[in-house]
């Protein structure tokens, strides 16, 4: 498809080719040129399952068609318990959040999440007592922080600026990171702009992650956001933005981003207001296409949602959503999961080799890199609150949502917990981040280890419109969930002597 690209391309990149976009990179991003980009968090779905500080039963889910996933259950799936048990849960480590906006009420969402789900409690959240020893959650806004009230009805604003959905996407990140990496640090960063607002939004966002790399303020960025590349007027529009991931690549911070729900339809924004129209043709989203990022897909989680923290991973004989389509598989690749081959930038030298039975990647590069668990039929609890005037503009079908518990997908949902896997991996290096994983993940998918240290998933596909086609999973990567989901007590710790 490439012939059908309407930007430039930006030359392979490999390790040795950081000094000089550095160079060419260095100083605060100028304004992109064009104004009109839907920059959007990436939650694809979400219901409000039940109200009060009680989370809803599994019953109550399945009977609204979803499965709701726990946080022990979660654990389970991805086989998190090894690692527990041996005290390694994040700790040390900082995972850096970065969404507009912000949540006024993150704290005691955050208190109420641990409460529920008996989680490790966070120095900083609503009623928790500080201790030697225990993480910590705070905010920063470089840019200054807004209250999170919605405009006014006859506010003539876009929908997309919608502060509410944003409150709904930190709860998602903050709470589902933390669950994956109970003792990691959290430092939720918020920038004060609307993500369609192309000249402030996105600029002020990489312009906040500039600040924490440089400030040496976390080991993991998390991005549950994106836009198609065919959003942005030129390739350079693009490299301008970059900058933040080429000084996190040369100080051992991690950057991810979500892939995001469309399958391979994504849409270009039209003038602030006026909408946006589909792109006919496969796309992939920045900046998981971005070389320097950790592209993150979806699947549908068919394991079972009761599980404990230190039970196997085992197939769920209730099949909801797009778990029914086979019955003997533990995950599927999600409809929405984005994934495709750059526009934009050329295939990566960590993607030269790929596991046997791969997707032929061309001279492309091809996204996601990963998955984990991302579709709202299969997804994860929630909880927010937010006051009456924050929640407005959010509806839960007809009618407006409420303070509550949610099952909410997305890959939104696989992103952040990606990040606490990194936190881990963090630590099991000795506190000392990682930087760009890419090349080790590739490293280990191309050993003897692939096939026990990650869940390939070979079922499924990402096609959301008729009109616009999609990729089949396959063995090996694929551009629906990338090499696969991770085994974490056996990929990180390969993950950590792949990456010296």
């Amino acid at each position: 498809m490439r012939g059908t690209a309407v930007l430039g391309r930006v030359a392979r990149l490999g390790i040795g080719s950081l000094s000089a976009l550095a160079m060419a990179a260095a100083g605060p991003a100028p304004s992109l040129q064009q104004a009109a980009i839907t920059f959007h968090p990436t939650v694809s779905d979400y219901a409000q399952v039940s109200t009060g500080d009680t989370p809803p039963t599994e019953a109550q889910c399945e009977s609204v068609g979803r499965l709701c996933f726990t946080p022990q259950a979660i654990q389970s799936a991805y086989d998190l318990g090894p690692l527990y048990a041996a005290n390694k849960k994040g700790q040390g480590i900082t995972i850096a959040i970065v969404d507009s906006y912000g949540s006024d009420t993150m704290e005691h969402d955050l208190h109420v999440f641990d409460t529920a789900f008996k989680l490790q409690p966070m120095c900083g959240e609503e009623g928790v007592t500080c201790a030697a020893g225990m993480p910590t959650f705070s905010r920063l806004a470089v840019q200054g922080s807004p209250a999170t009230t919605a405009p006014p009805s006859t506010a003539n604003s876009p929908g997309q600026e919608d502060k509410a959905a944003w409150a709904l996407e930190v709860a998602l990140d903050v709470e589902t990171s933390h669950a994956i990496a109970p003792l990691a640090n959290i430092l939720l960063v918020t920038t004060p702009t609307a993500e369609t607002l192309g000249v402030q939004g996105f600029p002020d966002m990489m312009n906040a992650e500039q600040f924490v790399v440089d400030h040496h303020l976390a080991n993991v960025i998390s991005q549950s956001f994106a836009s198609a590349e065919e959003a942005f007027g030129s390739s350079q529009s693009i490299e301008n933005l970059r900058h933040a991931y080429i000084a996190a690549a040369q100080n051992g911070v991690t950057v991810l981003g979500s892939s995001g729900d469309g399958g391979t339809a994504n849409t270009a924004k039209q003038p602030v207001g006026q909408g946006g129209s589909l792109i006919p043709f496969p796309t992939v989203v920045w900046p998981a296409s971005d070389p320097l990022v950790t592209g993150v897909g979806g699947t549908y989680l068919c394991t079972n949602p009761y599980a404990g923290t230190f039970d196997p991973r085992t197939n769920y004989a209730v099949r909801k959503s797009g778990c029914g389509r086979d019955a003997t598989q533990t995950e599927i690749g999600w409809r929405g999961s984005g994934g495709g081959f750059s526009h934009v930038f050329d295939r990566p030298s960590y993607q030269d080799s790929l596991p046997v039975g791969s997707t032929p990647i061309g001279s492309m590069r091809g996204v996601p890199d990963i998955a984990l668990q991302a579709s709202a039929g299969t997804g994860a609890l929630i909880f927010l609150s937010l006051p009456p005037d924050g929640n407005r503009g959010l509806f839960c079908g007809a009618t407006p949502c409420s303070t509550g518990w949610y099952d909410i997908g997305g890959t939104s949902l696989s992103c952040p917990q990606w990040a606490g896997l990194v936190a881990i991996a963090d630590q099991l290096n000795g506190g000392v981040g990682l930087g760009l994983i890419n090349p080790a993940l590739y490293k280990v998918a191309n050993s003897s280890k692939y096939a026990t240290d990650f869940f390939d998933v070979t079922v499924g596909k990402n096609a959301t419109v008729p009109s616009v086609p999609g990729f089949p999973a396959t063995k090996g990567w694929d551009p629906v969930t990338g090499l696969g989901t991770p085994d974490a007590a056996l990929l990180l710790p390969d993950l950590v002597a792949a990456s010296h």
